[in-house]
């Protein structure tokens, strides 16, 4: 009866060898195996304001849209801590870290990263704010209209044991100067933080490819303190792009279409409209390739979880 046993451990073996193999030759296979799907998403902050689109009507979208989409890791913006205990509660598989804005605790919007705690391991964190005094909590940088935040974390890939930095901001909407050197920090800041580890970034940067800020990040004007660029995922995807261009909508997506498709057909291939509501981005660095880019205009019953569309990147270190 051993020897039976003992031959089937072996038959066992060996199939799971050659399934390995398999698995290690079809490089398709491997990247979906390995590959880290990554999700930027600003929620939209949870404010009497908003009396068509409030979050009670929401939250349960924007949940079922992260665990439907399989998300590994999302930076969300504009969450406040009410929100943050409602995604726990419907999240339970992932954790999270942050702090609010005003206080370096519970006060203001949070910038927080989700993460599916069986396939990370958060190793640090932290939080900076985008200011001259960014590590002073509650501090309010240049002309900006709002204080502004980046909570970051070094996570190990529990999967690949490879460990990474993922940086999660939102940028100032007013400020042209606040902006500018909003971009110069964070660059200034991952350097010190991550060395030449593989590096994520997500946010709603309130600035568009064409912009001043953006060329900043991604090293299209040249740094005056040698600072190490970003790279897009959109352009660095290699199966390219699905989904809309733009990501901010403001619950106005099916009339922002309709100019964009008109403008479109009087000869325009890329209308000003998309440059200009396009403003949420994942950037990487470092080793990260893209497998691929894109952005959901989800609805549910006909309604949007945001006012703007989340974008998610297929990503490997």
């Amino acid at each position: 009866m051993k020897i039976v046993n003992q031959y089937n451990h072996n038959e066992e073996r060996i199939d799971l060898e050659n399934n390995l193999k398999n698995i290690t030759s079809n490089k398709e296979l491997l990247n979906r195996i390995c590959s880290i799907r990554c999700m930027s998403f600003n929620i939209r902050v949870d404010t009497i304001a908003d009396i068509a689109n409030p979050w009670k009507n929401r939250k349960d979208i924007v949940a079922k849209m992260i665990r439907f989409h399989r998300a590994d890791i999302v930076g969300l913006q504009e969450a406040l801590v009410n929100q943050l205990r409602d995604l726990s509660k419907s999240l339970s598989e992932y954790g999270w870290i942050g702090a609010g804005r005003d206080d370096g605790a519970e006060k203001g919007e949070f910038n927080p990263i989700f993460y599916l705690k069986d396939r990370f391991e958060l190793i640090r964190y932290g939080t900076f704010w985008l200011s001259q005094n960014s590590n002073m909590p509650g501090t309010k940088g240049w002309d900006a209209m709002y204080r502004r935040i980046v909570t970051w974390g070094g996570f190990k890939d529990i999967l690949t044991g490879k460990e990474f930095l993922f940086f999660n901001t939102h940028f100032d909407n007013f400020g042209r100067m606040a902006k500018l050197q909003s971009a110069y920090l964070l660059l200034g800041k991952i350097m010190d933080i991550a060395h030449d580890k593989p590096v994520i970034v997500t946010g709603d940067f309130n600035c568009t490819r064409d912009s001043e800020t953006y060329k900043v990040l991604t090293g299209k004007i040249q740094s005056r303190q040698n600072l190490e660029p970003l790279r897009d995922t959109l352009y660095e995807s290699e199966k390219g792009h699905y989904g809309p261009n733009i990501t901010f909508h403001d619950y106005k997506a099916i009339y922002f279409y309709k100019i964009i498709n008109r403008l479109k057909s009087i000869g325009k291939p890329l209308s000003k409209v998309e440059l200009d509501l396009g403003i949420d981005f994942i950037f990487v660095k470092n080793t990260v390739k893209v497998v691929n880019h894109g952005i959901l205009s989800d609805t549910c019953n006909g309604k949007y979880p945001s006012d703007h569309m989340p974008v998610f990147a297929d990503l490997i270190l």
